[in-house]
């Protein structure tokens, strides 16, 4: 019942993301709030890449063996701007331009990824059993996974609303 819920939170949380960058132009794509902060087209490039390491984070845990103790994380801090988090090197975007089209791609790519995961998964108490290392947050259960990408997404949205709306976080 709970990846029905989490992939149905997925679905959402990507919906509002297309549907905010539908229709942005170039200018808005390379807008940013100042010249230390990322633009729209580098935040998406940050989530399509931590998709992708998410995707192979998953991956890399359901092959472990069972056994992790650990207990489940709450990630509600993570939709709250005020809190910095610094994104690791890995998951930082580039100066690269990247067009619409393929930062469509490259979201559609790698949720493309989470979902075959989701799909692949028979027995769902996996996910509460096996874990895997995250690079800020530590140890945790790949179920912690799933729940924190899209709270991460929703993150990331404010960010675009803010930043096309000239607001500071």
């Amino acid at each position: 019942m709970e990846l029905q819920i989490i992939n149905q939170k997925l679905k959402e949380t990507r919906n509002e993301l297309l549907e905010i960058l539908n229709g942005l132009n170039e200018v808005e794509l390379s807008k940013q709030k100042d010249t230390s902060s990322w633009n729209i087209r580098q935040v998406c490039q940050h989530l399509s890449k931590t998709e992708e390491l998410y995707a192979y984070a998953i991956r890399k845990g359901l092959k472990s063996e069972e056994g992790s103790s650990i207990d489940e994380k709450s990630f509600t801090f993570l939709t709250d701007r005020n809190n910095k988090i610094e994104a690791p090197d890995i998951a930082k975007p580039t100066n690269d331009y990247i067009a619409y089209d393929e930062i469509i791609e490259k979201l559609n790519h790698s949720r493309q990824k989470i979902n075959e995961i989701l799909l692949g998964i028979d027995d769902p108490s996996l996910l509460n059993r096996k874990s895997f290392v995250h690079p800020v947050f530590k140890e945790m259960l790949l179920i912690d996974w799933f729940r924190s990408l899209y709270l991460h997404e929703q993150r990331h949205i404010k960010q675009i609303q803010e930043i096309l709306n000239g607001e500071d976080s």
